[in-house]
């Protein structure tokens, strides 16, 4: 999977996680035509000449349908094989770039090349390749999110920055499959962080930034996830703002009663107790043994991404508990600023449910290269949400997307130390230990067939569930570095 990353953002660290965000529904803009004017088309008066102007936030995308290149062959038989693709063309302005088809089911044999000119400029980047193996990812095989209707075959997103100009061509190995259609992704700008309906921003309120530009948000402190370590009041105050509720000794995620039914431990069993010796003095009651649950790490909310809520289905899916972390590489290079990655992810949110056909954003979580950790899925990060990340085993699992591509180059160690903050708090609320083993069934994919019982590390790579490159053989390494780190942040020798 392979991806250059650069945008903008309003908000980096303005909406640290306490509690799930409340729904926002904004209405979403309406996407206007598809534009996509040949470079080569005769000149034009100024006023007819010039784009329409780009609709507002937050954001939208382009959909334009690819044709035969010219000069390209058909194989005999295939009447979607040969090339095809754009020639170069003005476009309205975008910034993530990736090709989608009719059938979900349907592979593309054969390479994606684009190029674009950057925003306000006459330079044109090299040709770049667009990762094609995309179908790993996606909600399970007979899921509701599985069988929609709107699914459709899709390449891995490409973030190539701030982009009015693009040039694309698709090359099969054999046949292609049907209704090509190039998707320009604009993000649109983060919006101000409203410190009213955002408790955990009320220190100070984040504006918009130009695209390709910062603001700059206050730092808001972690709220911990183990309250054993604090007083009585505290630690009560520090549970309910982390979204657990006492079970015995333990904390586990709460859950309204809409929602699945998650058992992460049990409480004492008060009938095997013994009957007290009366002819000895009664000895101190011994204190509540901690559960091995890791800090809660900074957590930046779907909010402080600047998530548009209006555009990804209603509601929430939940599996039964979580017994595995999948760790992935995004595809999408290394060349970002960890300032710009709010934007990558509305890029890729946007790209997952309006390209694609998903309900909402894939992953559970995601991670930059600095180790910034994101809400992903909407549904409540303490909860277990049904992701769509890796194909035939999202049921009891949750996804982990590290920004960035290392098939090649190593992940910072930030990213590490990231991953590992991360398990030893969420696998530690459902009583996993980061060093152990995890048994999951198989809901369908291409390594292991529905209904096989498939034994995994509680932290593994994607690769371990799919024949994939994923996340990449440099991420991939590090993978055991970080089940030691995350075993020992929840306490455990």
């Amino acid at each position: 999977m392979r991806v250059s990353l650069a945008s903008s953002i309003a908000v980096t660290c303005a909406a640290v996680l306490a509690l799930p965000v409340p729904l926002a529904a904004p209405a979403a803009a309406a996407v206007p035509p598809a534009l996509g004017l040949p470079r080569a088309v005769p000149a034009l008066p100024p006023a007819a000449a010039a784009l329409p102007p780009a609709p507002e936030l937050p954001g939208s995308t382009q959909s334009l349908p690819l044709t035969p290149l010219p000069g390209s062959t058909r194989a005999l038989g295939g009447a979607g094989a040969g090339e095809q693709g754009l020639t170069r063309r003005d476009v309205r302005p975008f910034s993530l770039v990736g090709v989608v088809w009719d059938d979900p089911t349907a592979p593309l044999h054969g390479t994606v090349q684009v190029r674009t000119r950057a925003s306000g400029g006459d330079t044109w980047s090299p040709w770049q390749d667009v990762e094609t193996h995309n179908d790993e990812h996606g909600a399970d095989p007979g899921t509701a999110e599985g069988a929609t209707r709107g699914l459709r075959g899709a390449t891995a997103p490409l973030w190539v920055g701030d982009s009015d100009g693009v040039e694309i061509r698709v090359r099969g190995e054999e046949s292609l499959p049907t209704g090509l259609r190039l998707e320009l992704v604009d993000p649109g700008e983060a919006p101000a962080a409203d410190a009213a309906a955002d408790p955990v921003a009320a220190p100070g309120r984040a504006v918009a930034a130009p695209r390709g530009r910062t603001a700059a948000a206050p730092a808001v402190p972690a709220v911990r996830g183990a309250p054993a370590s604090l007083g009585a009041a505290e630690a009560a105050a520090s549970a309910a703002n982390a979204g657990l509720a006492p079970l015995g000794a333990n904390w586990i995620p709460a859950l309204s009663k809409e929602e699945t039914e998650l058992t992460v431990g049990q409480a004492p069993d008060r009938s095997a107790r013994q009957a007290p010796d009366r002819s000895a003095r009664q000895a101190p009651a011994a204190p509540a043994v901690a559960p091995f649950i890791g800090p809660r790490p900074k957590i930046i909310t779907r909010k402080g991404w600047g998530a548009d809520e209006g555009i990804r289905e209603k509601g929430f899916v939940y599996t039964k508990t979580i017994k595995a972390a999948f760790v992935h590489h995004s595809a999408t290079g290394n060349n970002y600023t960890c300032g710009q990655a709010p934007s990558v992810l509305r890029g890729i949110y946007r790209y997952h449910v309006k390209s694609s056909g998903w309900r909402d954003f894939g992953y559970n979580f995601a991670v930059d290269k600095c180790g910034n950790i994101y809400e992903g899925r909407a549904g409540g990060v303490a909860k277990p949400v049904l992701g769509a990340h890796t194909l035939g085993f999202n049921t009891n699992s949750m996804g982990i997307a590290v920004l960035g591509t290392f098939s090649q180059s190593a992940p910072p160690a930030a990213v590490v130390t990231a991953v590992a903050r991360l398990t030893a708090w969420k696998l530690g609320l459902h009583g996993v230990n980061p060093k152990g083993a995890a048994y999951l069934v198989s809901g369908g994919g291409n390594r292991y067939k529905k209904g096989t019982t498939v034994r995994f590390n509680a932290i593994a790579g994607h690769r371990d569930g799919f024949a994939t490159e994923c996340p990449g053989g440099r991420l991939y390494n590090k993978l055991g570095t970080a089940r030691t780190s995350s075993a020992k942040l929840q306490g455990r020798r």
